[in-house]
Parts: C-alpha cells; sequence; structure tokens
C-alpha cells in the first residue's frame, strides 16, 4: 500500500530515511515529496550569542533548522575549535530543551545534552521548562519566523525570561508542483497522505486537491469513519481497493488542528512526533476499513 510523506529526506546512520523504514517494517510503501524550503538568518548575530553562554540561562531547540543554524554558525565563523575546547562545556553547564528525537539528536551531534525531547510538541515542552527552570538569566531561542506563540507566552505568563532569534524563514519548495504531479501521475492516488506542519500543509494542499479530484472531495463529505463505502464508490478510478482508501495523517496536533481547520477529517495523528508513532498510527487507521 502506497503512502506519500510530505517531508524532506533525511538518512540516518543506515543510510535511510527512518520514516521510510519503519512504514516499511509494516508492508507501506512510503515516498517523500518535501514541499518546504528555508534560508538562515541572522547567523552573526546567534553567533555572537552563542559565543557569550553566560548571559544565558540555557538553550530552546524546537526545530531541525534551529540546530542546523548553529551548525552553520559553528562552521562560517570557524568557532569549531572554540566550541569544542570551552563553549560546549559552558552550555551544557545549563539546560538544553529540545521538541523531539529528530531535534535531539542533532543537537547531540554537535556535543549538547539534551532534556524534554519526549514532550512532543512546543506546548508540552513549556510546561516541562515551566516546571524545571529557575535561572534568572533568559533562555536563549532559536526559531523560525513561523514560530508558535504560545511556547514564549507560557513562559513569560511564568516568569521565566526567554530571548527569541529568528535564524530561519519558511518558503514553498521550488519543486512542490513538479514532484507532486510525477508521484500522482506514476504511482495514483496515495492510501494515505502525511502533513508534517501547518506550513506544509497551505503550500501543498492546492496542488493535493486538484491532482486527488473527487477522492477528496468524498473523504471530506463523508470522514473517515466511512472508508469502506468510499473505497467501494471510488473503484472505478482506481485499480483495487487499497489505492482508493485514501486518508489524512498529522505528525501531531498542531498540524492536525490546521488539517480541520481545512474541513478536512484527520484519520490518524501520531502520538509523538517519531517514525514509529507516525507508523503505528497509518496502519491502525488503514486496518480496521477492511482496505488492507
Amino acid at each position: 500500500m502506497k503512502v506519500l510523506l510530505l517531508k524532506d529526506a533525511k538518512e540516518d546512520d543506515g543510510g535511510q530515511d527512518p520514516y521510510i523504514r519503519e512504514l516499511g517494517s509494516y508492508g507501506l510503501e512510503a515516498t517523500l515529496i518535501p514541499v518546504l524550503s528555508f534560508e538562515f538568518l541572522s547567523l552573526p548575530s546567534f553567533s555572537e550569542k552563542l559565543s557569550h553562554p553566560e548571559d544565558y540561562g540555557g538553550l530552546i531547540f524546537t526545530s531541525p533548522r534551529a540546530v542546523e543554524a548553529a551548525e552553520l554558525c559553528l562552521e562560517k565563523d570557524n568557532k569549531t575549535e572554540v566550541w569544542e575546547r570551552s563553549l560546549k562545556e559552558k552550555w551544557n553547564a545549563k539546560s538544553v530543551y529540545v521538541v523531539g528525537n529528530a531535534t535531539a539528536s542533532l543537537v547531540s551531534k554537535i556535543g549538547l545534552d539534551t532534556e524534554g525531547e519526549t514532550c512532543g510538541n512546543a506546548e508540552k515542552l513549556a510546561e516541562y521548562i515551566c516546571s524545571r527552570e529557575s535561572s534568572a538569566l533568559p533562555l536563549l531561542f532559536p526559531c523560525g519566523n513561523l514560530k508558535r506563540e504560545i511556547l514564549p507566552k507560557t513562559l513569560k505568563d511564568k516568569g521565566i525570561a526567554m530571548e527569541s532569534i529568528t535564524v530561519y524563514q519558511t518558503i514553498p519548495h521550488p519543486g512542490i508542483q513538479g514532484n507532486l504531479n510525477s508521484y500522482y501521475s506514476q504511482q495514483g492516488v496515495p492510501a494515505s497522505i502525511t502533513f508534517f506542519s501547518p506550513s506544509g500543509l497551505t503550500h501543498s494542499l492546492k496542488h493535493i486537491q486538484e491532482l486527488s479530484g473527487d477522492s477528496i472531495d468524498q473523504i471530506k463529505t463523508q470522514g473517515p469513519q466511512h472508508r469502506k463505502q468510499n473505497c467501494l464508490q471510488l473503484e472505478p478510478l482506481r485499480k483495487d481497493c487499497s489505492d482508493a482508501a485514501m486518508m489524512f495523517a498529522a505528525i501531531g496536533p498542531t498540524t492536525a488542528r490546521a488539517l480541520a481547520a481545512q474541513g478536512l477529517p484527520v484519520s490518524c495523528t501520531a502520538e509523538s512526533p517519531t517514525p514509529q508513532a507516525l507508523a503505528t498510527g497509518i496502519r491502525k487507521a488503514l486496518q480496521p476499513h477492511g482496505c488492507c
């Protein structure tokens, strides 16, 4: 059964994207299509802040791109040596908070110890930070231009100082339409489409609606609970039942809410932003309806 993941590929130590591997273990044939690109901003300013850990109570990373920005600062300003010699140790004496295992893995690669990765989203991480943080110094928060305000607001309400700096901006991937056209022409309508962010949904939904045609209208009006019925109704448009039973999945509650705001039912929301949780959720969502 074919599933489409709207994200860029990230190879792990085994040389394969972990989402591809995990979904494959359930017999699902996953394809990755990137829908977002990123431009880095304010790196000189961020680099200067990284050089002065004494001014901060710790770090907050809520996305892999923020960690990549830190890596670029170390590379571009030839700070690798001083980072290894002293800065890394000084930052490790403080708290380094992260969301998700993917971000935690990148942070660990630059030598920092993390905490909070199991929180799953920024809202839960904010609660975690509030339960632990006692430093009077501000936490340094490198973020993107589309960051949600839930984390800054929660910390502010609890009297925890934070200094944010926008280090990247999100833009549409230039190959969205061409890559989606190619996928649909070669693979047909997938059994499942997973969205990984509200911005990814924004930039890809129009193309998916055009390519998916009646299948989206059927699911939108009837909902995932009628998947078997949808499957039979759409049978003339597909080679087999499994290809017809398209559903929507979200990597987390924020993305699920963005889908709902578009009037699209969410059949699966991963319990945590991990390949294992997403694969388990998609498998459970597809199996009960007799289309597997």
